[in-house]
C-alpha cells in the first residue's frame, strides 16, 4: 500500500512539469539558421508543418505563459529567456506576431521588456 501511495505522488509530482525530452536540442542552432527559425515560428503560427518539438511546444506555450514556466525546470527556463530576447532583438516582426497570438493582452509580454532605470517601463 505504501509503494502504490508513493507511485501515485511520484506521479502527481511529475506530471506537474514539462517533459524534458527536448532540454538538450541545440537551441543555439536553431537560432543561428534562418531557415530552421522559420519553420517553427510557421508551427507556432499555424502556417506551416511542425516537428515533434515543434508540437510540444506549440501544445506547452499557453500553459507556460500563463503560469510564469512554472512547470518548467531550470533549463527549460533559460532557453525560453534566450529565444524570446534572440527573437525581441533580431526577429522583432515575428516576436510581435507570436504575442499577439499567444499573449494578445500584453499580460505576459511585459516580463520582458527592459526596464528602465528607474524600475518603470
Amino acid at each position: 500500500m505504501k509503494l502504490l501511495l508513493l507511485l501515485l505522488v511520484i506521479a502527481v509530482v511529475a506530471a506537474d512539469k514539462y517533459t524534458t525530452k527536448y532540454d538538450n536540442v541545440d537551441i543555439d542552432r536553431i537560432l543561428s539558421n534562418q531557415r530552421v527559425l522559420t519553420n517553427y515560428i510557421k508551427c507556432l503560427m499555424e502556417e506551416g508543418p511542425c516537428t515533434s518539438e515543434g508540437r510540444e511546444l506549440k501544445k506547452t506555450l499557453p500553459d507556460a505563459l500563463s503560469t510564469g514556466c512554472t512547470k518548467c525546470n531550470l533549463k527549460q527556463k533559460q532557453t525560453a529567456e534566450k529565444v524570446i530576447r534572440h527573437l525581441m532583438k533580431n526577429r522583432p516582426s515575428d516576436w510581435e506576431r507570436l504575442t499577439a497570438k499567444y499573449d494578445p493582452k500584453g499580460e505576459y509580454k511585459k516580463r520582458f521588456q527592459p526596464q528602465s532605470r528607474d524600475g518603470k517601463n
